[in-house]
């Protein structure tokens, strides 16, 4: 019996190829993964998130970046699409064309069924290779709850977690903070009514 196998892309190939796609995917080490569409929440989330945040630091010399920019993990061979990034100082880019950063200090995930797992585990282990990362952060999109794990003096990294509506995250590695109560007015976390 013969098993077929996958495919496996270049770097250049998978550049090449995500320059003329409709729709974004990672890739991880010679596979590509497309990437599912988002509900309503993580759209709110992102875009609140994202909002704030760029207003917060727009006069300081930071960059902060949405979904659309990509993340280049050289150590790991991989190129992903965080929610949200920010950069320290002037961002670090991979070509001419502005189309990914190497130096983030923050990045946000807003978390779904599909990518949760992934956001926790393999993708904050390849996030950690970055050597000016200092910051994670997840938020439930169905539910009260933010994650913030900032990278300690000795190189371990703290988990502090948000649960009560009131609950304020102050972000470490930047100047920013936010209230869960604003961060999640208009998600709506009930059954939403669909029409076949």
């Amino acid at each position: 019996m013969v098993l077929a196998t996958a495919k496996r892309y270049t770097v250049a190939e998978y550049l090449a190829l995500e320059e003329q796609a409709e729709f974004k995917s990672e890739f991880l080490d010679g596979e590509i993964l497309p990437m599912a569409g988002a509900s309503a929440n993580h759209n709110i989330l992102t875009g609140k998130f994202h909002a704030r945040i760029l207003l917060a630091l727009e006069d300081l010399d930071c960059s902060v970046f949405m979904s659309d920019m990509r993340l280049w993990m050289p150590d790991y061979n991989r190129y992903t699409y965080p929610d949200v990034m920010v950069t320290e100082g002037n961002p670090i880019f991979t070509d001419a064309k502005q189309t990914a950063v190497t130096n983030p200090c923050l990045i946000v995930e807003i978390l779904s069924d599909f990518t949760e797992e992934r956001d926790r585990s393999s993708k904050f282990k390849y996030y950690r290779s970055i050597p000016t990362f200092r910051e994670y952060i997840l938020i439930e999109q169905n539910s009260y709850g933010v994650e913030q794990y900032t990278k300690q003096k000795d190189g371990k990294w703290l988990l502090t977690e948000y649960l009560e509506t009131n609950a304020i995250l102050k972000m470490e590695s930047v100047n920013f903070e936010i209230g869960l109560q604003d961060l999640y007015k208009r998600v709506d976390f009930g059954e939403i009514e669909t029409k076949p």
